[in-house]
């Protein structure tokens, strides 16, 4: 995913499905190329890059 990208998903009231490293997660903040994501089936946190987040419906799973 590229940082425009999830400057328009966190501006939508969209939903859309964001995976990292097959979880699914929610955005919580980006600062320059790193993410927070909160992961949701969990309440782990994780600081990611923002090139390592992909959306589900794009990969056709």
């Amino acid at each position: 995913m590229n940082i425009n990208r999830v400057h328009e998903l966190l501006n939508s009231k969209e939903k859309v499905d964001i995976f990292y490293d097959e979880r699914p997660v929610w955005i919580q903040e980006v600062s320059n190329n790193i993410a927070k994501v909160g992961f949701v089936d969990n309440f782990e946190e994780k600081d990611v890059f923002v090139e390592d987040l992909y959306e589900k419906n794009l990969y056709n799973f």
